[in-house]
């Protein structure tokens, strides 16, 4: 069996980590095993002002960037939290890829790929035999971003307003079939 690689991008607001919180909640009804991390924004009376991640296996959270982080480094207004990246979302994706059937990561981003052990972590994932559902940054432009787009076993979905709703189900469909 070949392992399902998909990854999701889009618009900012088109709906990437809604998809990937449907489809993780899809496929925990029926038992399946996954693993990874998943990172929503924080937002204080409608502003952006971070973002956090969360271990989807331990719920263990952490700020993976904030307009108030005085150290790491710096993308658009915010700070990147390196210690919290390599606490939470490097050890979620390292659980996942030892004991979870499904690696979900959201999201490969410039933020989180300012961590070389994000990258390493990641690589080692896509190295596995395991499904892998992530969502990408449409700019990122790093190398590891770049190398899952021009692989042809990668299946990159554009999410937005038309689509947003059956790729859920879509993408449960893909990993949960045998072939």
């Amino acid at each position: 069996m070949c392992p399902h690689r998909i990854f999701l991008t889009g618009e900012p607001g088109c709906g990437k980590t809604t998809v990937i919180k449907k489809v993780t909640a899809a496929l925990l009804e029926p038992g399946v095993s996954i693993g990874g991390v998943i990172s929503e924004e924080i937002r204080l009376h409608g502003v952006r002002m971070g973002f956090t991640v969360e271990d989807l296996k331990t719920h263990e959270a952490g700020i993976l960037a904030h307009i108030k982080q005085t150290e790491g480094p710096h993308i658009g207004k915010y700070r990147v939290n390196l210690q919290d990246i390599s606490r939470v979302a490097v050890r979620g994706i390292e659980r996942a890829t030892e004991d979870a059937e499904i690696i979900i990561v959201d999201e490969l981003g410039p933020m989180e790929l300012c961590s070389p052990e994000f990258i390493a972590a990641m690589e080692k994932a896509l190295g596995s035999p395991k499904h892998f559902v992530g969502t990408i940054h449409r700019r990122a432009m790093h190398p590891l971003v770049k190398a899952i787009r021009q692989n042809p076993g990668n299946q990159i979905v554009e999410v937005n307003a038309r689509n947003r709703e059956a790729i859920p189900r879509q993408i449960e469909e893909q990993v949960m079939s045998h072939d």
